[in-house]
């Protein structure tokens, strides 16, 4: 059988889909319009935001009339710009935060900027002394300024010079002074020998200037400096860091020492240290007796000598040979003395007094006692050690505290340590208590959404993830139901003047033609008659099924 009739088709009338988006009711119009529109303006917005890039900062802090000619100059230079931090900060485009500055600074602003040497190069003409004075003081503040700002702890710094007006008719002419402001960087400090550092390059830098004189202050206002020569109640910034260092000192000697018996985190340990900054000097003297006098050093003798004679008394017989003038006395030269012929018959008498007075020196000592500073008094240490954590097969944990021989034997060693001295005073206290771990690991642990980094990258991708959310709720909420139904299969429209049937090929036929495709009765009998013939001779419906299939015709 060649020919088989196809089940009819009514004939239907496909439109585009322009005409049913024209077809579509206004009401889906309108949400198609606003969908759309509100999806250019989101990419419109990603784009700008994409373009602008992030944004540094250009100044901060500026005075209100420094800041408005700053934004004025912006303008003019066609620079965008935003304010942060309150508006006390001027951001532009991080790519231009660089050019921005050096052609700023060649229009002269901010005006408040660090000036050095330079504002002695545009001197006027006239100047009196007064002004010239007042530059040359400004000109080297400033650059103090700058030569302070160029160490990696200090972000920015402020030199005030107080130099009083030398005059010749002054009998005491007053010193000058200086005082020095840091703003340090977050988390930064200067050591004693850094600050130190700072005031010689001040007082270095003015004539006269001693280093006493200097006072340097950070951002708090608190004092950096201490002059030596000021009596401070108290214990100063030096004392004060000794101190620490020798409690630090003794604390980590402990740990080192416990810490591999007892475990890493299984020790507390604190040593509090009473140090003695007091200064003495004492000076005595002592004399002692001479023991030995073949040892005795003379300190001074005197001798007082008196004595006296009668001298030559005349005697013998008067006569013309006493008379006589003596002869004058001569020496031999052979040395041999010859009897004095003055001498015959006379008799000497004499008499004297000697006296002879001796000092001697006394022993004597003389010493000069200097206390040393910084003496230990007393120490003091405290110390917890964690009870044993014991776990058992299940896995449960269990605390046992330490034996009083463990307890002993950590004593000693912490006393040991530390140089234990009772008669100095020292105390020891060592307890065994249990840890609470999960406390200090709560202390410790920072939670995730508090954490800085994360902080970041959501302060930086929140624009662009709302953006995109707000497309998004567009293009599914409104755009994507318009275009469905306009993209929808057409539907099909029967036609009243004719049927589509298909014979060996597609053609168009006539109502009239086949007009029991139309007849639903007449169909339904034939139907009928078909089942009723393959139940009563089924092989005669086979035969002819058969047929069919090899292209035979029925018999």
């Amino acid at each position: 059988m060649e020919q088989a009739l196809a089940t009819a088709v009514p004939l239907a009338v496909v439109p585009g889909p322009l005409d049913r988006l024209v077809a579509m009711p206004a009401g889906a119009k309108m949400k198609l319009g606003v969908g759309l529109a509100g999806l250019v303006a989101v990419i419109v917005a990603i784009g700008l935001w994409s373009s602008q890039g992030d944004y540094g900062v250009l100044f901060a802090n500026l005075p209100d009339k420094e800041g408005g000619a700053v934004v004025a100059q912006l303008a003019t230079m066609q620079v965008p710009y935003k304010f942060a931090a309150g508006g006390s900060a001027i951001m532009i485009p991080s790519d231009k935060v660089n050019e921005v500055r050096l052609k700023l600074a060649a229009a002269g602003l901010p005006k408040s900027s660090v000036i050095g040497f330079e504002l002695m190069d545009n001197a006027k003409f006239g100047q009196t002394q007064t002004q010239e004075r007042v530059n040359l003081q400004r000109a080297l503040e400033g650059e103090l300024t700058r030569t302070i700002s160029s160490i990696d702890a200090v972000e920015s710094a402020r030199v005030h010079l107080a130099l009083p007006n030398q005059n010749g008719f002054f009998r005491e002419q007053q010193k000058p002074s200086a005082s020095v402001v840091l703003m340090l960087r977050g988390g930064r400090t200067l050591d004693r020998s850094q600050l130190a550092g700072i005031v010689h390059l001040v007082a270095s830098s003015v004539p006269e200037l001693q280093t006493k004189d200097v006072s340097v202050l950070d951002q708090t206002g608190a004092l950096l400096t201490e002059n030596s020569d000021r009596n401070v109640a108290g214990l100063d910034a030096t004392q004060l860091q000794y101190v620490t260092q020798m409690e630090q000192g003794y604390t980590k000697r402990i740990q080192e020492l416990l810490e591999p018996v007892v475990g890493r985190e299984n020790l507390r340990a604190t040593v509090t240290a009473d140090i003695d900054f007091s200064q003495s000097e004492a000076t005595s003297e002592q004399f002692k007796p001479n023991g030995n006098p073949a040892d005795a050093t003379v300190h001074s003798q005197q001798i007082n000598d008196n004595g006296g004679s009668a001298g030559n008394v005349p005697s013998g017989v008067p006569g013309a040979t006493t008379n006589q003038p003596p002869v004058p006395a001569t020496a031999p030269i052979n040395g041999a003395s010859a009897p004095l012929q003055a001498a015959q018959g006379g008799t000497v008498g004499a008499n004297g007094h000697r006296e002879v007075t001796t000092n001697y020196e006394v022993d004597r000592t003389v010493r000069v006692t200097r206390n040393a500073t910084g003496l230990v008094r007393h120490l003091n240490a405290a110390v917890v050690v964690n009870q044993k954590v014991n776990t058992d097969a299940k896995g449960k944990t269990t605390s046992t505290p330490l034996t009083q021989e463990e307890m002993d034997k950590l004593t000693a060693l912490v006393q040991e340590a530390i140089g234990f001295d009772q008669t100095r005073g020292d105390s020891v206290k060592v307890i065994n208590a249990p840890f609470k771990a999960e406390a200090a690991m709560k202390a410790d642990e920072v939670p995730l959404w508090k954490q800085q980094w994360l902080l970041d990258l959501l302060r930086a991708g929140a624009v662009p993830a709302g953006l995109t959310l707000v497309a998004l709720a567009v293009l599914f909420g409104l755009v994507r139901p318009a275009v469905m139904a306009a993209l929808a299969p057409p539907v099909v429209e029967a036609k009243e003047e004719g049927l589509n049937a298909v014979v060996d090929d597609a053609h168009e036929l006539s109502m009239d033609a086949l007009p029991e495709l139309l007849e639903a009765p007449h169909m339904a009998k034939k139907l009928e008659s078909a089942r009723q013939l393959a139940k009563d001779n089924p092989t005669a419906v086979a035969n002819i099924v058969r047929d069919w299939v090899n292209g035979e015709e029925a018999a």
